[in-house]
C-alpha cells in the first residue's frame, strides 16, 4: 500500500514537471511562430499590433499583479482568521456587529482599484474602436456557413472566398483547421481597415495576434483595423458559435512586404476580378430566371 501512495505521488509531481516545462516551452516556441497557437499554450500570441500588445501589456504586467496581490492578502487573511478565531484558540467570541474604519476600508480600496484598472483599460477600448480615418487599405469580411469571403473594395472589386483546406488538400507547411485555400493578404506597416458582417446567421472574425474580435452580423457592418509591421502569416477562427462546422471557420492572413504585395495585387485583379464578374452573371440569370 505505500509503494501504490508513493508511486501515485511521484507520478503527480512528474506531471507538475511536465505542465511546467510545457509552459517555458510554449513561450520559447510562439517568438518563433508568431501567429500561430502552440499545443498546451497558456500564454497569449505574440503580439503583432500596437492593440495587441497593450492588451498583453494590460494584462501581464498591470492586471496580473493587481489580481495576485488581491488573492494572496484574501489567503493570508482567510488563514490568519482561522488561526486566530477558531473555537479552540477563541472560545469566547467577539460580538462586535461592525466596525467603521473596517467598512470604509474595504469600500474605498476596491473603488481605487478599479478605478486605476479602468484608466488603461478606457484607453485600450478607445485605441481599438477608433478606426483611422487615413486607413492604407480596406478590406470588406463575409462570414457564410462556413466559410469566409473577402472583398477589396479598392482595388477594382477583387472578390473571392477563402475555404478551409481538407486533410487531402494539407502539404508541407500546411496547417490542419487553419490553413485555407485563399487567404487574406495585406501589406505590412499598413494600416488596415476591415469591414464585418454575415450573410446568413452571426459569426465573429478574431485573430488573437492581432487583438481583433469583431462580431459578424447580418445586415450590421462592423469595423476594426490593425496594423502589421512584421511579414508573416497569421491565424484565427471564428469566435461565435454559428453552426454544425463552427470549427471549420479558419482565418489566414498573409502579410507581405510592399514588393511582394504589389506583385499578389496584379494577380488577384486578373484572377479575382474576373470571378465576381462571373459570379455577377449568375446571379443576373438566377433573377432573370
Amino acid at each position: 500500500m505505500k509503494m501504490k501512495i508513493n508511486h501515485s505521488i511521484t507520478t503527480k509531481v512528474m506531471y507538475v514537471f511536465v505542465a511546467f516545462l510545457a509552459f517555458f516551452q510554449d513561450s520559447a516556441q510562439a517568438v518563433e511562430n508568431l501567429g500561430v497557437p502552440q499545443d498546451y499554450q497558456m500564454t497569449y500570441q505574440n503580439a503583432a499590433t500596437p492593440n495587441m500588445a497593450d492588451i498583453t501589456w494590460f494584462h501581464d504586467s498591470f492586471l496580473f499583479p493587481i489580481i495576485l496581490g488581491i488573492t494572496l492578502f484574501v489567503t493570508a487573511l482567510l488563514i490568519y482568521v482561522m488561526i486566530k478565531f477558531n473555537a479552540k484558540a477563541n472560545p469566547k467570541p467577539s460580538r462586535t456587529s461592525h466596525n467603521s474604519l473596517i467598512e470604509v476600508l474595504w469600500t474605498v480600496i476596491p473603488v481605487i482599484i478599479l478605478i486605476a484598472i479602468a484608466v488603461p483599460s478606457f484607453r485600450i477600448l478607445y485605441t481599438q474602436q477608433e478606426i483611422p480615418v487615413d486607413a492604407d487599405l480596406t478590406v470588406k469580411a463575409t462570414a457564410y456557413q462556413w466559410y469566409w469571403a473577402y472583398e477589396y473594395p479598392d482595388n477594382n472589386g477583387i472578390y473571392f472566398d477563402s475555404l478551409p483546406l481538407e486533410e487531402d488538400e494539407l502539404t508541407e507547411g500546411k496547417l490542419r483547421l487553419l490553413s485555407v485555400d485563399n487567404p487574406l493578404v495585406v501589406p505590412s506597416g499598413a494600416v488596415v481597415r476591415v469591414q464585418v458582417t454575415s450573410g446568413d446567421v452571426i459569426h465573429n472574425w478574431a485573430v488573437p495576434s492581432f487583438g481583433v474580435k469583431t462580431d459578424a452580423i447580418p445586415g450590421r457592418l462592423n469595423e476594426t483595423w490593425f496594423k502589421v509591421d512584421e511579414p508573416g502569416i497569421y491565424y484565427g477562427m471564428c469566435s461565435e458559435l454559428c453552426g454544425v462546422r463552427h470549427a471549420y471557420m479558419p482565418i489566414e492572413v498573409h502579410v507581405l512586404d510592399e514588393a511582394e504585395y504589389v506583385a499578389w495585387l496584379n494577380k488577384a485583379e486578373q484572377e479575382f476580378a474576373q470571378v465576381e464578374v462571373e459570379n455577377e452573371n449568375m446571379q443576373i440569370v438566377e433573377l432573370i430566371n
